[in-house]
Order: C-alpha cells, then structure tokens, then sequence
C-alpha cells in the first residue's frame, strides 16, 4: 500500500520479469509511454531492442548491480528507468529487481497543487510557480499569462513570502525536491 502512495513509478519484478508488484504510477505510465507493456503479468518491451536493454539490466541485478537505462522511439518522449537489485535479508544474491521510473516531470502539477494547497497561494500565484519551474523568467511568465511583468515580479514576492523562501531559485528548488508523495485521489481524478 505504500508504494501507490509514491508519485512516482515503482516496479518490483522476478529475475525473469514476472511483476510482482507495481504501484499505481506504474501501471499509469506503463499505460501512457507504451514503451513497455505486460503480458501475463511478464514485464515486455515493445522493441525488440528495448527487449534487449532490459534484459540486461535485469540479468545484471542477479549480480548486484544497478542500472540506468532510457527507453525512447521517435514518436515518444522516452522513459528512464532505474533498474535496482533488492537484496535478500538471508545476504544471498537478488531474486527481485526494483524498476524505478524517471519524475514525470520537475514540477509535476499535481504536487505543484498539494504544495500551493499547503502553502495558501492563489491560483493565480500557484500558475505564476508553474511557470517558473518550468524554467522561465518574470518577463516570459508575463508574456504567458498576458500580465504585466511587475504584475509578476509582486506575485513572485508573495509567493516568497508565504513559502519563506529567499528568491525563486530557492523556491523553484523547494518544489524540485518535495517528497514523492502522490497528491490523494490522484488517479481517480484522471478517469
């Protein structure tokens, strides 16, 4: 149960590939790339050189190694896995690897709205935040949302002030770095 509480996706599979588990982030991204899929409850790749990278991965988790490994087609945005072994309490070798997805995103606009729900912003400061994690300046944030770059730069200083943070670097990092906890009733919201 506390692996669907993560905002992330977490795989737990047998050295052959069989799922063991996969949380909620999982299955949703599983659902979404369509670079990977599951086959009686077999763990596939939809390429046959994906296959191959996986694989790999997975047969070095017998030896107690981890990797990292990118998954991508020209018509998708690709999917960084880390591919972890979990380790027996008897010492012995892995029998189970963990598959840990990349973050959707720095800023992902369901934490992004638990953070601005903890922190009391507006909506109009929790969009000016989104903005701003997504790398853009005051002025492109202006030129965005059709304000006045001061309009911005006074959200901005609200925005610092309710989360104590000295600047938006700091802020933006605040947010980079939150937990990852998936905001309640995340998927439910999606159907």
């Amino acid at each position: 149960m506390l692996m669907d509480e993560f905002a992330y996706g977490v795989l737990v599979t047998r050295l052959d590939g069989v799922i063991l588990h996969a949380n909620q982030a999982a299955r949703h991204e599983l659902a979404r790339t369509h670079l990977l899929s599951v086959h009686h409850d077999q763990l596939q790749a939809r390429r046959p050189d994906h296959s191959k990278t996986l694989h790999a991965a997975i047969n070095r988790v017998a030896q107690g190694k981890r990797s990292l490994i990118t998954l991508s087609d020209l018509d998708s945005e690709g999917l960084t896995l880390a591919v972890l072994p979990l380790k027996n309490e008897s010492g012995l070798p892995a029998v189970r690897a963990a598959l840990l997805f990349q973050r959707p995103s720095v800023c992902e606009s369901l934490m992004l709205c638990f953070f601005a729900r903890c922190h009391g912003l507006t909506n109009t400061e929790e969009q000016v935040l989104g903005i701003l994690c997504h790398g853009h300046s005051a002025p492109q944030v202006a030129a965005e949302m059709k304000l006045a770059v001061s309009t911005v730069r006074s959200h901005v200083r609200s925005l610092c002030s309710k989360t104590r943070c000295r600047g938006v670097r700091q802020l933006v990092n605040r947010v980079a770095t939150l937990p990852p906890v998936a905001p309640a009733l995340r998927y439910e919201q999606m159907h």
